[in-house]
C-alpha cells in the first residue's frame, strides 16, 4: 500500500516548511504538496527531492478556494487508488496537513465582501471538505494536523472574519480528534500567532510585508509535528502565545473584540481587486 501525506497551501511559508520537515524526519513513499502556484511547488519539489536523492514529493496544483478544488483532490485520490489497487493494496494517507487559507486586516465593513466570503470557502469549507474526503484513506496511525491560528481563541477587531474561521477550525479539530479517537487516528490543530510568512503581505493588501513581531516558521513546525504525533490536540509554540489563549478564558469576548477594534489596528491597502 502506496503511503502518502498530503499538505495544502505548501507553495510557501509554513507549508513549505511542512513540506521540508516532513521529508526529512518521516517516510513516506510520496509526499503531494497542494496549491496554486506551480512554479512554486517544482521548486520546493526540486530542491527536496535532490537532498533525499529520489522523487519523493510531488507537486499538485489545484486551487483550494471553492468546493471545486476539493472535488478535484477527491478525483486524484479515486485515481490514484484505482491504479495501485491493480498492482498493489491501494493508497493510503498517512498524514493530511491542511494548512492552505488567508486573512484579511481591517474593519469588516472596509474591506471586500467577495474576498470575505473566499476566505470562509477556503479556512473552513474547502478544510471540512479535505478531511471528510481524506478519511476513507486513513487507518490507525495516521495524523490530520489543520492550520488555526492563535486568533481562534477570542474574537477580534479589525480581523473579525479571519479569526471566526480559526475558531471554526479549532473547535472542528477538537471535536474531530474526540471522534476519531477510537480508531486510531490522531487529530491536531496548530495555533501559531505571528511567525514570519507572506501573511501578512496578503492580509494587508501589501500594507505590511513582514508580520509585526513574527519568528521564523522552523520550531513552530517541528513542535507541531512532534505534538501531533504524540496525540495533543493543539500545540502553541511560544509562551506569549501560551498565556494569550490561557487568559482568553477570563476575559469577554465582547471585551477583547472592542479592544482590538480601538487600539489594535491593521494596515491595509484598499482594495483594488478581489483575490485571485
Amino acid at each position: 500500500m502506496k503511503n502518502v501525506a498530503i499538505i495544502t497551501g505548501a507553495s510557501s511559508g509554513m507549508g513549505k516548511e511542512f513540506a521540508v520537515q516532513v521529508a526529512q524526519k518521516y517516510d513516506f513513499d510520496e509526499i503531494w504538496i497542494v496549491a496554486r502556484r506551480l512554479e512554486n511547488l517544482e521548486e520546493i519539489a526540486r530542491s527536496i527531492n535532490e537532498t533525499k536523492n529520489f522523487s519523493i514529493v510531488r507537486p499538485v496544483q489545484i486551487d483550494l478556494g471553492s468546493t471545486e478544488g476539493v472535488y478535484e483532490i477527491e478525483k486524484l485520490l479515486a485515481q490514484e487508488n484505482e491504479k495501485l489497487s491493480k498492482v498493489e493494496s491501494g493508497i493510503q494517507i498517512g498524514l493530511l496537513i491542511n494548512n492552505a487559507g488567508f486573512g484579511t486586516y481591517g474593519p469588516f465593513e472596509e474591506t471586500s465582501v467577495k474576498a470575505e466570503m473566499q476566505m470562509v470557502e477556503l479556512n473552513c469549507t474547502s478544510l471540512t471538505g479535505i478531511c471528510g474526503i481524506a478519511l476513507p484513506y486513513m487507518t490507525k496511525g495516521s495524523v490530520i494536523i489543520n492550520t488555526s491560528s492563535l486568533a481562534a481563541f477570542m474574537p477580534l477587531g479589525n480581523f473579525a472574519v479571519y479569526a471566526a474561521t480559526k475558531a471554526y477550525v479549532l473547535s472542528f479539530s477538537t471535536a474531530l480528534a474526540a471522534e476519531l479517537k477510537d480508531k486510531g487516528i490522531k487529530v491536531h490543530a496548530l495555533c501559531p500567532g505571528s511567525v514570519s510568512t507572506e501573511f501578512a503581505n496578503v492580509a494587508s493588501n501589501g500594507a505590511r510585508k513582514e508580520v509585526k513581531g513574527g519568528i521564523p516558521p522552523q520550531k513552530v513546525i517541528a513542535q507541531c509535528l512532534a505534538r501531533a504525533y504524540k496525540g495533543k490536540t493543539t500545540s502553541l509554540y511560544r509562551f506569549k502565545w501560551k498565556f494569550l489563549s490561557f487568559m482568553s478564558r477570563f476575559v469577554s469576548g465582547k471585551t477583547v473584540a472592542r479592544f482590538t477594534y480601538k487600539y489594535n489596528k491593521r494596515p491595509r491597502k484598499p482594495d483594488t481587486k478581489t483575490m485571485e
